[in-house]
């Protein structure tokens, strides 16, 4: 049971890594030391997905939940969290290279808006 729960974390850690892939650049509104950590954040994400890598923490994920008896995550967290969400089936790559190109699309409209609402207010 244990490593079932250490599964757990390490999914909650990853879906937190995600919200701040995606949501971290409005951070900068309260301070532009915040770009210091979601620019990173967002370049790792945006690499790992367009260059068809694994991150770290999903085959951490998938050992530990094979550990307890569980599946694993076969053909990634995109895969096996998003995929039947965003875009029911789309192989694994073609949903890496979407998020990967969303992650950075998607954050430069961020920056956008905070630049013009720094610039308003």
């Amino acid at each position: 049971m244990t490593n079932h729960h250490a599964a757990n974390v390490v999914f909650v850690l990853h879906i937190v890594f995600v919200v701040l892939a995606l949501a971290g650049g409005f951070g900068v509104l309260v301070s532009p030391w915040w770009m210091l950590v979601h620019v990173p954040v967002v370049l790792w994400s945006a690499v790992i997905n367009l260059a068809g890598r694994t991150c770290p923490l999903t085959p951490l994920e998938s050992n530990l939940r094979g550990e307890a008896g569980d599946p694993g995550l076969d053909d990634g967290f995109i895969a096996y969290y998003i995929g039947p969400l965003v875009h029911p089936g789309a192989t694994p790559r073609q949903l890496e290279r979407l998020v990967g190109v969303f992650i950075i699309v998607w954050n430069l409209l961020v920056y956008l808006f905070v630049w013009w609402w720094l610039q308003r207010h």
